[in-house]
């Protein structure tokens, strides 16, 4: 069965352009390149649209029914990290699809922050890796973050890139100004949802950090391929009470012709 790839095209593919803004709020801009993501195997060709948009359904379903639940302490469930254990499992492919899927929703707005600030496959894929972003923040309190969220010509979704490279890129991200950046991002409007492209839990540091301000998990698991001892590892290094969904990459889903399998959305783990 014909499948949409979740890890080719090459770390240094483009399919986005940055332009100029159409309004005073926002100088730039971000153009997709859909055509060339389809090409890529990052979006499924047009006969098979239908069946893919159904399976990201079920999987953004849960999540943002969470993000609705209003958390008294802690993380907002509106900040979703997108984790995996190991390279190539598909957590980029699935970061950007959900990040669609949701941008469809008629009351959800959605910033895709590129957190993987090692390997920036994201920031490369959507032509803002010469951009200012998430580590320039961080370093500096007099960046207006604001300025940072980039739209796109999708509506309802925007893009932040990961910033410049840093060397205490760790100390950044588990830093309490994160904290503060993460909280400002979600509460500037209630219809907000941050997902966060994060790096593979099992070989970065950032990673742990980038949990740490999530109020939930995605983690992308491969059928097949991801050994099950490296998903127990990566389980194991997260808070035991954080919400917690797994996505299956690559599921055969027979006769239903799917492209991306859900799996099950994990409650919070006593």
């Amino acid at each position: 069965m014909d499948k949409v790839r979740s890890n080719h095209a090459g770390a240094g593919a483009c399919f986005g352009a940055v332009v100029a803004g159409a309004s005073a709020s926002h100088e730039k801009r971000v153009t997709l390149n859909i055509h060339a993501l389809r090409e890529a195997g990052y979006l499924p060709q047009p006969g098979k649209v239908r069946q893919f948009a159904e399976a990201y359904r079920h999987i953004k379903r849960p999540i943002l029914a969470k993000a609705m639940i209003h958390a008294p302490s802690g993380a907002d469930p509106r900040i979703v990290m997108m984790a995996s254990a190991l390279p190539g499992d598909g957590k980029t492919f699935t970061s950007i699809n959900l990040a669609l899927s949701m941008a469809r929703e008629k009351d959800v707005s959605v910033v895709l922050v590129d957190g993987d600030v090692v390997k920036r496959d994201l920031s490369r894929m959507f032509g803002v890796e010469k951009e200012i972003g998430l580590l320039d923040a961080l370093g500096n309190h007099a960046i207006d973050l604001e300025r940072l969220i980039l739209p796109t010509d999708v509506r309802g979704l925007s893009v932040m890139s990961a910033g410049t490279p840093h060397d205490g890129a760790t100390e950044l991200l588990a830093s309490t100004r994160m904290t503060a950046l993460a909280a400002a991002m979600v509460g500037r409007s209630a219809r907000r949802m941050v997902i966060l492209d994060s790096p593979p839990l099992l070989l970065s540091s950032e990673s742990r950090a980038l949990a740490h301000i999530a109020g939930q998990v995605v983690m992308v698991v491969c059928a097949g391929k991801t050994p099950r001892r490296a998903i127990l590892d990566a389980i194991s290094r997260m808070e035991r009470d954080k919400p917690l969904a797994l996505v299956l990459n690559l599921v055969d889903l027979g006769t239903t012709d799917g492209y991306y399998g859900y799996g099950s959305y994990g409650e919070e783990r006593g």
